[in-house]
This record gives C-alpha cells, structure tokens and sequence, in this order.
C-alpha cells in the first residue's frame, strides 16, 4: 500500500497511515505510524460506523462454519427473531442480502453491513471468521459474545505455510476478540480442545463443549432413517426425540453447536428444538439436489479440503451402507498443491469410481493439476473430463438405481476461475439440467426403471407398468412382470401365453414366443439369475429395513408375530408363506412395498448350502477398505472399530485404524479408546 500513497496524496488524502517511519507533518500531510495498519483500520472502520448489533457470534474452523452459520440463522428466524449471517453465502436477513467476495470481508464494508442490520433493528449476527481475515486483523475492533471453533484439518496452507500458524490464526479470536465473560462453543473430542480450553480458563470465557458429560445437553443415541436422521437428547433430566432431515451425520454436530449458540441468546431450549425438524440443508453442504426416478441421488458439497472430503464420502457410507458412491472432483489452482495426491487417496480408498474434472484452475495448467491429484490414486477406476459441465452432465447420465454421486468441490459458487477470466458456472445448474433429461428416459416407476437397467434395455413402452413379480402364472393378476423360470420338472417359458391372457405386462424369458409383442417379452440367459440381480438393485434402491428370519422351527411363527406387531407402529410388508427359498426370497424382496419401513422375510433352506446363496442376496455393502494410517495417533494397541465392523489391533505411535482415519474428526468414534 505504501506504493500508492502519492496517488492518494494526488486524490486528496490529508492523512497517511504506514507501517514507515517518517516526519508527522509534510507539505500540508499528516503521517500516522503504527506497527500494524490492517489492525488501525479495523479498529477505526468499528468505531466510525460505531452502531452495531448488541449479540454477534463469530464461527471459525476449516470445515463447517457456513453450516453452523446457516443453521443458527434458521433457528432464530424460525422462532420469529431478528437475525444475519454474514459469510461464504454472503449476508443473509429478512432486508439485506448481498453477494461477498471473500467469506471475511474487508473491515469497511463489514463496519457499513453491521451498522445498516442494526438499522433495521437486528441485534443476532452470526459471521464467519476466515483464517485470512483473523490473520490481518479483519475484526480487530468487534467483541463478539460467543465464539465457535468447529475443527481443523488442511487448507490453505500455502497462505500459512504450516498447522501450526494456520491454528494460531483461528485461536486469535478466543485470545483477543471475545468479550469478558463470553462463551466459547467447540467440540470436547478435536485435537485441539486442549489449548481452546487453556484459553477461556486464562480468559475467564463459558466453555460449552460437544460430548461433555458435564453440559446439560447430551445426545445418548442416533439412528438414520433413509434421508433423514434422528436423536434422542437428555436434556436435564427429560429425554426428548429430535428428526433431522438432513443427509450426512456431520450435520449433527453442526446442528448442535447452532443450537448451544442459539441458547446463549436467550432462546429457551424446548423452544430451539421443537424447530429441529424444520431444518434444511444449506445451499451447497451436503445438499441433495433434484430427485432422478430410478432413486439415485446427486449431492452437491463445497469439500475441497481432504478432510472435507473424507467426511463427505464417509458420511454417505454410514448413512447409504449399500449403495455404489462416485465422486466427482478436481482442485485448485494456484493453491496448496500438497493436498492434490492426499485428496486423490482419500478418493480411491472411499469411493466406488472417481471422476476427475476441472475446479477452479486460475492461472494453472489444469492437466498437471489433474495429473497431481493421480499421484494419490492406485488400481481405480478413474473417467477424466476436463469440462466441468461435461463431467457432471456424463456422470448423472451413467447413474444407475440407487447410485449416490458427489459433486464436491464448488458448492454454492457462481463462478469458475479459467485463467484470468471469472466465468459465470453454477453446479447445481448443470446438475438439475442433467436431471430433467434424465428423468426423460426414466419411468415414475422403479421397478420398470431396475427391469430395464438390468436387461439394458433404453425404452419399454410407457404404458407399461408392473406391480409384482410372479412365477407361477396362475398366480399373475393385471400388471405383474412373470419370470418364466426353467426348472428341472417343469419350464415356465411354457405358460408365458397364460401369464399375458392373465395381463401380466411384461415376461422374462429364455426363449420369445411369437404370439405375443416382442417389446413386452425380455429375453435372457437365466430367468432366475436375472430375478435375483433385479431384487438385489430393487433392495438396494429403496430405504425399507429388512429383517431376514431362519432357524429349524419357528420361522413363519415369528415371521407373522414380528409383523403384525411391527404393523401397529409403521407400515410393513410380510413375505407369503413357504416364500423362503432361492425363487422365495428375490421374489419377496422385488414385491415389497417401497414406502414401507420394514420388510420381513423367512429364509430356508432343502438342501446344503442353500442359506449362503440366499444370504447373498443381501445388501452388498462393499466397504471393504485396506487399512491406512490414523494420522500417527497413539492408540497403545486398542481396538479401533471406526465406521465398519472389521478390526484391526492399533499399534502404538502408527495405529492402523480401519477404516484408516482420526477418528475424533468426523464424528465416528472408537469405541473401545474409552473416548
């Protein structure tokens, strides 16, 4: 800045501020020194515009400030009080909304946005405060009531150069801009709760940690529930049930420290919590966008860290255990090359397939920013596109029933960086634009959607509908799908003519019968494989619990009693009897209901061996991942079971922790550390 001061001597400038040292008085121009400008510019920009809202919460962290932003906004302005947020989104109240260049604007602008929200009577503000911004001194000047620190992983490290300056960076708000007696909102279980702690003991702040069991608000149990989640909360001595209506277990976490913040502005408990359920998912985190027939789902998130992104794809895998997970994906330029291979890895080891694409390459070769990102990817499937829009477009193109892909990387953004031009590009646009030609091709109904997908078949006639899958044509009624089984005493090819006089709308069959519509008859190798491949895609589709039953006696007793109680509380579909056996159970699993919650199915067995093949027909999980190392942490040969059910012993300094991360950073926990 030193560089323009003639300029601005020239413009009319009475009154230079420098770092330099120099004589107070020259030629008619008053010099100020002082050894920090950025921090005197602050602290003036604060008290020019002097009149701000009495409550201001600043969030810090890596990931999740604009969540727990977002989600704080929601809450109050559920609960019909005044209240901003001012941050990545930009600022956000019932009067003023503006479009931000940077998530910590420059201390002039933010003194004139503070001073025009308590204009209009907002005393709740919620911002976000970026390392950058604490770095050079963006909020010097404010004291805020509450500060949150959510955690810290990797980022931005070629503005920082290592952890330890990018940490000191966020901790500058708790040391100097909190004010007496304020509250500090954080997690009990990050690395760094022990230095957040040291500080608002030596800072006489309120401590309000996450999984302490000191505080009165504790969650004891969570559970998900398709899309949706949901917690029991003590609270006092009263337990209370809560739904979330958000994809990603993360978001619990996020939810909570919104409502500890919320609660310290004198907002009763019950109050925040009865508006839970009303939550919805914050414009590019962990936001489910449009809704594609066959049951995929596209989730657009702005993880562009490696940890973000190893949250994303672990979440997904918790919350969708059997469905295949491709991300989509590419980074930077001009920015911390280091996390190029680590996002890579992390990518091959958490998900099913990668598509590599552009980010924001600025003023970088995209390719070698590609090729950067490969260094950490071994023995995966890798489809690279350059074009954004092009990778987006292909990869909800190639989305099968039940597949979940990621666009990570951009969220909310407008704007792709392409050398030194800012192009208008929006994810979220191309995502819905792809979707509705999707959904051209596809069927409102799923199961024609899975029996086309199987058979690769493009077009069935759209007249066509199916109910349930029969294998006995006697049994067949109007719009069922009959599989012509071929067995060892009778051929079921042979009754596809009474499976149609009877209007069955479609047949699976070994050979095609001549009297009837070709278009209506499907032919394939094997009946019954084709029956179990399209009951597993249809099982792993939908979101109704299975419940498999099996023993020596018993089975169909349990199985109606289980039902029947079952049936008082939620919907339910029961297997016929004597359906328990290799064409039983596909056909049980292809007729149940969707919408219900539960399914309940006997399985047999008349021959040795039999309960193993049936028992494959259950959700393919496919989480078996090598193990990698839990980021050196000592576990002094504990158990880690992390997120699956397989072990591995830690070893002390190197733990091998499956599936191979820090467990304390995103939400899973192990469970025998005592922690």
């Amino acid at each position: 800045g030193n560089k323009f001061i003639p300029k601005a001597i020239k413009k009319g400038s009475k009154i230079i501020v420098t770092e330099r040292k120099t004589n107070q008085f020259q030629n008619g121009i008053l010099y100020i020194h002082t050894n920090n400008v950025r921090k005197l510019l602050a602290e003036t920009a604060f008290k020019i515009y002097n009149k701000k809202p009495k409550n201001l919460i600043a969030v810090t962290g890596t990931n999740g400030k604009s969540s727990v932003a977002n989600f704080y906004y929601q809450i109050l302005k559920l609960n019909n009080k005044k209240v901003a947020s001012v941050g990545t989104l930009g600022v956000k109240s019932k009067n003023i909304n503006l479009n931000l260049s940077n998530t910590t604007i420059d201390p002039i602008k933010l003194a004139e946005i503070l001073s025009k929200l308590k204009s209009h009577k907002i005393e709740n503000v919620i911002m976000e405060a970026s390392s950058h911004g604490l770095k050079q001194n963006r909020l010097d000047g404010l004291k805020f009531n509450s500060g949150i620190f959510t955690n810290l992983s990797q980022d931005h490290l070629d503005y920082h150069k290592n952890l330890k300056n990018y940490l000191n960076a966020k901790l500058y708000l708790f040391e100097n801009l909190i004010k007496k007696k304020g509250n500090v909102i954080t997690d009990q279980l990050i690395p760094e709760f022990k230095k957040i702690k040291k500080i608002t003991i030596n800072k006489k702040l309120k401590l309000y940690a996450l999984n302490d069991k000191k505080n009165n608000l504790q969650v004891i149990s969570h559970s998900f529930k398709g899309e949706a989640q949901s917690f029991k909360i003590k609270l006092n001595n009263s337990i209370q049930n809560i739904n979330l209506n958000l994809i990603g277990k993360i978001q619990l976490k996020n939810v909570l420290m919104a409502i500890i913040a919320a609660k310290n502005s004198n907002i009763g408990l019950n109050k925040i919590l009865n508006k839970i359920s009303k939550l919805k998912p914050v414009e590019g985190r962990f936001e489910k966008i449009g809704k594609i027939k066959n049951h995929s789902k596209v989730i657009l998130d702005y993880a562009h860290t490696p940890d973000a992104l190893k949250t994303c794809l672990l979440n997904l895998r918790e919350q969708f255990p059997a469905k295949k997970i491709i991300v989509l994906f590419g980074c930077g330029g001009n920015r911390d090359q280091n996390k190029r291979s680590k996002m890579g890895k992390i990518a091959s080891y958490f998900s099913d397939k990668i598509i590599l694409t552009n980010d924001n390459p600025r003023l970088e070769n995209p390719q070698k920013i590609r090729r950067d990102i490969k260094k950490g990817i071994k023995k995966k499937k890798i489809i690279e596109i350059s074009d954004r829009a092009m990778a987006i477009t292909r990869a909800i193109h190639d989305l099968n029933s039940g597949d979940i892909l990621l666009v990570a990387g951009k969220g909310h953004e407008k704007t792709q960086d392409i050398g030194s031009k800012k192009i208008f590009f929006s994810d979220r646009k191309v995502i819905l634009s792809a979707i509705k030609n999707k959904n051209i091709n596809l069927s409102n109904n799923l199961k024609i959607n899975v029996v086309k997908e199987t058979a690769k078949i493009k077009r069935l006639s759209p007249l066509i509908t199916l109910k349930k899958a029969r294998i006995n044509s006697q049994e067949v009624t109007k719009n069922d799908i009959f599989f012509a089984i071929k067995g060892k005493k009778n051929d079921g090819n042979k009754f596809v003519t009474q499976s149609f006089k009877r209007k069955a709308s479609l047949a699976v069959v070994n050979k095609i019968q001549n009297k009837f519509n070709n278009n209506r008859q499907i032919k394939v190798k094997n009946t019954l494989k084709f029956l179990t491949n399209v009951s597993k895609i249809f099982r792993k589709s939908i979101d109704t619990n299975i419940i498999a039953i099996t023993g020596s006696c018993g089975k169909t007793t349990l199985k109606e009693l289980l039902g029947n109680t079952l049936n008082k509380i939620s919907k339910v579909s029961i297997s016929p009897k004597s359906y328990n056996n290799k064409f039983g159970v596909p056909l049980s699993l292809f007729n149940i209901n969707q919408k219900d919650e539960f399914g309940i199915l006997e399985v047999g067995m008349d021959r040795k061996g039999e309960i193993d093949n049936i028992s494959s027909f259950k959700q393919d999980t496919n989480n078996k991942y090598p193990s990698i190392p839990c980021d050196g942490k000592a576990y002094d040969g504990g158990i880690c079971q992390a997120l699956y059910k397989e072990t591995v012993k830690a070893k002390t300094d190197t733990g091998n922790c499956l599936p191979g991360f820090d467990c304390r950073r995103v939400g899973f926990f192990c469970s025998k550390l005592g922690k």
